[in-house]
């Protein structure tokens, strides 16, 4: 499967694994959206996004975009910027275990979670739009505005500049580095156990206020942007 769920002691974990490079679509989508869903309904004391071995994701799926027609592009970055600013606002803690590659939309992911665990070694954090003739979308502008600093966010955003792990760890994108793949995942298990500390209620209310009215500016401006 492309995507499994579980949740074990209140931890939900939505592990990433299409055996290639996590690659997303409209079906992706729907199944990340069920799966937050579940941990909504099971009162998740927080959720970890995990990738398979080496790869985070690569971000949107490359053979499937040149498919779509207009009204299908419109309808995949409807579907898009919607799953991606949910994550990114969702009232119960994200946690990323960035287990490899994280790269366009998959750069996205990691930045719209709450905290961010990453592997040493030889890997990629970068978003490649303006490598690939693609503009940044507005609304993805502001999710990795909220977890990268200046003057990073240019080269990261206008420049295509790729972050290996450390490098990403010494700005403080990532919150700590492991050596294995298990160990990514201890980190983020302590994260999120840690979270079980948290007021639900507080934690729902503190974030809405933080992100709510850039997240409204932010859905204005997809439709009008291609």
């Amino acid at each position: 499967m492309t995507l499994q769920y579980r949740c074990q002691d209140a931890v939900a974990e939505i592990h990433l694994d299409d055996g290639k490079v996590n690659a997303m679509s409209n079906d992706w989508f729907a199944s990340l959206n069920q799966a937050l869903d579940r941990a909504e309904k099971e009162e998740a004391s927080a959720v970890i996004i995990r990738g398979r071995a080496r790869m985070f994701s690569a971000g949107l799926d490359l053979k499937w975009l040149p498919t779509l027609d207009r009204e299908g592009i419109g309808d995949m970055l409807q579907k898009f910027s919607s799953t991606m600013l949910r994550v990114w606002n969702f009232p119960i803690p994200t946690i990323a275990a960035v287990t490899g590659h994280a790269v366009a939309g998959g750069c996205v992911l990691a930045s719209a979670c709450d905290k961010r665990f990453g592997l040493r070694g030889d890997f990629r954090i970068q978003m490649n739009e303006v490598l690939v003739r693609m503009a940044i979308p507005s609304w993805a502008a502001v999710i990795c505005a909220s977890s990268w600093s200046q003057p990073e966010l240019d080269d990261l955003l206008l420049f295509g500049r790729p972050f290996s792990p450390d490098d990403a760890h010494a700005l403080g994108f990532l919150h700590g580095l492991a050596d294995t793949e298990d160990g990514v995942l201890e980190l983020a298990g302590e994260a999120a156990r840690a979270c079980a500390l948290l007021d639900r209620r507080s934690f729902a209310v503190s974030k809405q206020r933080l992100r709510g009215p850039e997240t409204e500016r932010a859905r204005a401006l997809v439709p009008t942007e291609r």
